[in-house]
């Protein structure tokens, strides 16, 4: 469904009617190239298994793209294996602003927190158990509206926008764009953990460039916050590669997330 009944709201991409054209061209089962209209796909799990948590999934892609299927489709489809609601968001693509990727698509990310909190007694789901998984751009762009949910990003369009635009948890695996340009030894100042921040699970490889390190600094900054954290820093297997089996330990890393949902109570019927 479409996340904005009049359109999406005002944005300062300017692509040429051709360009357009011929990004909607290059769309496949696995990748999305343009989107201008929002949507969320709701994936709901087998009658009587549904325990009452959602997650809202944000697929990655460099803010250019939406690695749709094995960032997507698929993850959808695990959630529902332990009874978890998934609501698959497509935010706006390509990207908007090269400084700030995350602004434009961090509106999208609201709303879809907001229908999905609004829906709730619709989709039998626990408005006080609504997470947000993204990977890669995906996980920043979790990241950025967990940490930043009092940020009003748009005017309020309808009485779901009453609802609360922040995760309850947030999980976000080989999540990019952390780090600070210059230094990477450093986070991103946009990277604010506070009191009462989401809780959060990591997942990311140590070989993928900084990302590990930057995963690292979040979690000092979220024990710092007293906000409960796990992360899980494996030594190899680079970065886009969902959940698909491979002879890395971290292609179990949804195994770990799993049994972190269950012990964190977000699982409990």
């Amino acid at each position: 469904m479409k996340i904005w009944p009049q359109g999406a709201p005002a944005d300062p991409l300017k692509l040429s009617p051709e360009r357009i054209k011929q990004l909607k061209k290059q769309k496949t089962f696995e990748r999305i190239r343009y989107v201008d209209e929002p949507t969320i796909r709701l994936y709901q799990p087998p009658q009587g298994q549904a325990n009452g948590c959602a997650v809202v999934v944000c697929p990655g892609g460099g803010y250019n793209l939406l690695a749709i299927d094995h960032e997507g489709y698929q993850i959808a489809r695990w959630f529902n294996s332990f009874g978890v609601t998934a609501i698959l968001l497509k935010y706006r693509v390509p990207r908007r602003d090269p400084d700030k990727p995350h602004e434009v698509p961090m509106q999208d990310a609201q709303r879809a927190l907001r229908m999905t909190r609004h829906k709730a007694k619709e989709w039998n789901i626990d408005p006080n158990r609504v997470g947000m998984l993204g990977f890669s751009a995906g996980g920043n762009l979790c990241v950025m509206t967990a940490l930043h949910s009092e940020q009003q990003t748009y005017s309020p369009v309808d009485a779901a926008d009453k609802e609360s635009a922040k995760p309850d948890f947030m999980i976000p695996i080989y999540a990019a764009y952390l780090g600070d340009k210059q230094d990477p030894t450093k986070l991103n100042s946009l990277v604010q953990v506070r009191a009462g921040s989401p809780p959060a699970f990591m997942a990311v490889t140590l070989d993928d460039s900084w990302r590990g390190v930057h995963a690292a600094l979040l979690l000092v900054e979220l024990k710092k916050a007293k906000v409960p954290a796990e992360l899980h820093v494996y030594s190899r297997g680079g970065h886009g590669y969902g959940i698909r089996p491979s002879d890395h330990p971290v292609s179990t890393w949804h195994k770990r997330c799993e049994d972190w949902m269950r012990v964190s109570g977000w699982l409990k019927p």
